[in-house]
This record gives C-alpha cells, structure tokens and sequence, in this order.
C-alpha cells in the first residue's frame, strides 16, 4: 500500500491554493491521468467527486468524499481531506493542508495513502508510485504558476 507525504513552500495565498486543489472538475486540464471529473452531489462543508483515471490503456473510476475546512481567519489553515466513496481501491486516503507563512506565501502539507483490491494493479502502481506522485505534485505547483503567477490566465 504506497503512502506518500510531502510538505513544499508555495509563494502563493492559503486561499489561492485552497480553491484550486478543491477545484476538482478542472482536473481533467492538468493533472497527469485524469480524463474526467464531475461532482455528484454537494454538502454544506463537502462534495462527493467522481474521477476516471487512466493509465497506459486501463481506465478506472472511483468516486470520493472531499471534505472542506476553509480558512476561517488569514492566520488559520485550510484543510482539505479525502475519502474513498466507491471504486477499485480498498482503501484511499488524501489530505491537504494550507498554512500561511510571515512572508505571505503557504507551507503545504500533503499526503496521500491507497491500496488497490487488484494485487496487480497494486503491484504495478507501486513499482511507479513514487515518479507518478511526484508528477502529480508538480502538476499541481504549475497549475498554480498558471493561475496565480506572472502572466496568470
């Protein structure tokens, strides 16, 4: 079962990086991977999003619950944390966490924890987990550059 934390430096606002991590129908336009995205239903501090994933010529579809916490102050985190509804895993596991920093940019704190039902896709997916993450985490720091950096959209 691959696990993975990460803590990085952003020069950009809690509640920049909030919106965008949380921002999942857009997925499809950046992240490695990721075909679709939609939301299936919304709650007052969450939604549940359903993906598909494909890699090589596999597609799978899962379907999580994304719990929001926002910043309630500028001096407060954001948190987001994720959860497995329904789909090829036995157990996914995602979280988030947005703290502002004195020179106005955010310490970003992130972990993710699955495993598969299939010992095969789980022993594929492992021998790549760690380059497949780190792309995924690189995707997201240009998706910031793009959005909130020089020259934003």
């Amino acid at each position: 079962m691959p696990a993975h934390k990460d803590t990085q430096h952003s020069p950009y606002q809690v509640t920049q990086l909030y919106h965008m991590v949380a921002d999942v129908e857009r997925y499809p336009e950046f992240l490695p991977w990721c075909r679709a995205a939609r939301i299936l239903k919304r709650g007052n501090d969450y939604f549940d999003a359903e993906l598909v994933i494909c890699f090589k010529h596999m597609c799978e579809t899962y379907a999580s619950r994304v719990h929001l916490t926002p910043q309630a102050t500028p001096d407060d985190s954001a948190e987001i944390k994720v959860e497995l509804l329904r789909g090829p895993f036995k157990h996914l596991n995602n979280y988030w966490k947005f703290t502002p920093q004195k020179d106005g940019g955010t310490e970003i704190h992130f972990e993710v924890d699955f495993a598969f039902k299939s010992r095969i896709l789980d022993a594929l997916i492992g021998t790549l987990f760690d380059r497949a993450t780190m792309k995924m985490v690189n995707a997201f720091s240009e998706r910031a550059d793009v959005l909130y950096g020089d020259g934003a959209e």
